[in-house]
């Protein structure tokens, strides 16, 4: 069941388009994450969800319901941002409560309601402490809170652990998407941080340039790109200048493959995607392809190769580890091969 439509939206600042006809349909309890470049338009979709932007053009539907003139507070949406909006002056408690004594809330409800939140993000006792007091995962983790115990359909999360370290922010990743999974409500999450999005995500929407490039679950976006901006944005690619001869048969770097497409015209000129692990390193006898190796450079569990082949530099990542200069033969499986349509300019 969906519980958010987005038909057709447009927004535009001052007559330049930031979000060029969106339509995303979110569903109920679903992990979606909005994934793409700075100023792809990822943050104002995330906005005019939570009713902070109105669009241009095209509505917001909320449970069969048009919303796209109700006020944020009127939503079962909440936010929580990058920049957490903690009220320094109140403790945790305080913070946490804040919503529900506006609603005028009993005060034996409040507290019930605080502590099974405080639970919830791992930080009981946590009440009184003040929140200057508080490592940035922790304030992190009363933001959610706060906005969680208004008991929102919806969680909007904006870039909400780009503030984190490196370790912080991986174990933050895990615990959300548990979080989401125990409460089991929708989460809506904006990152520019690919391997975030792969982490988390039931379903990835990558945008560019106010348009959706493709959704799908990450595996599917990862697996099978729509494009090359999607190929280059979800990890490295190579991508070689390529043609389909016939259905299954493509040619690139001056050597003919077998691949699994098909649909494409005869001869037409294509991009071919090729991820740096599915490239398999073998003797120079043994490979469709020969190269030489440039660099090499040691990534902990794989290494990083770049070999020169037939003008292009391949980037190979493998265990096996070939010392710069040396010779290598490679190799690539039919289904390792992707191949997309060219984006006419």
């Amino acid at each position: 069941m969906n519980i958010i439509e987005l038909k057709n939206i447009t927004k535009e600042y001052n007559g330049v388009k930031v979000l060029d006809n969106i339509n995303l349909y979110i569903k109920k309890n679903e992990f979606l994450t909005l994934l793409g470049p700075s100023g792809c338009g990822k943050t104002t979709t995330l906005r005019i969800i939570g009713g902070f932007e109105e669009p241009s053009k095209g509505k917001v539907i909320f449970e069969d319901k048009d919303i796209t003139k109700i006020p944020p507070y009127e939503r079962q949406i909440n936010t929580v941002f990058q920049k957490y909006a903690l009220f320094p002056h109140m403790d945790v408690f305080d913070n946490i409560s804040f919503g529900l004594k506006i609603k005028k809330m009993p005060k034996k409800e409040i507290r019930s309601k605080v502590k099974e939140m405080l639970r919830l993000v791992n930080l009981q006792g946590f009440e009184h402490r003040s929140i200057e007091s508080l490592s940035g995962g922790q304030q992190q983790r009363i933001a959610i809170a706060r906005a969680l115990v208004n008991e929102p359909e919806v969680l909007l999360l904006d870039e909400p652990l780009g503030a984190l370290d490196l370790k912080l922010r991986k174990e933050m990743q895990l615990e959300l998407k548990a979080m989401q999974q125990r409460i089991g409500i929708t989460f809506i999450y904006v990152t520019h941080d690919q391997e975030e999005a792969l982490t988390m995500s039931d379903t990835i929407a990558v945008m560019n340039e106010g348009v959706i490039q493709q959704i799908g679950t990450p595996v599917d976006i990862y697996n099978e790109p729509k494009n090359a901006f999607v190929a280059k944005f979800i990890g490295e690619s190579n991508i070689i200048d390529g043609v389909m001869h016939n259905d299954l048969v493509v040619e690139f770097s001056n050597t003919i493959f077998d691949c699994v497409d098909s649909g494409f015209d005869k001869e037409e000129k294509v991009d071919v995607v090729i991820r740096p692990e599915d490239v398999e390193i073998v003797s120079t006898d043994d490979g469709k392809l020969n190269g030489i190796v440039e660099s090499v450079i040691f990534k902990g569990v794989h290494y990083e190769m770049i070999a020169e082949v037939n003008g292009f530099h391949w980037i190979i990542h493998s265990t096996i580890m070939k010392e710069v200069g040396t010779e290598i033969g490679i190799n690539i499986a039919p289904e390792n091969i992707h191949i997309m349509k060219k984006v006419k300019e």
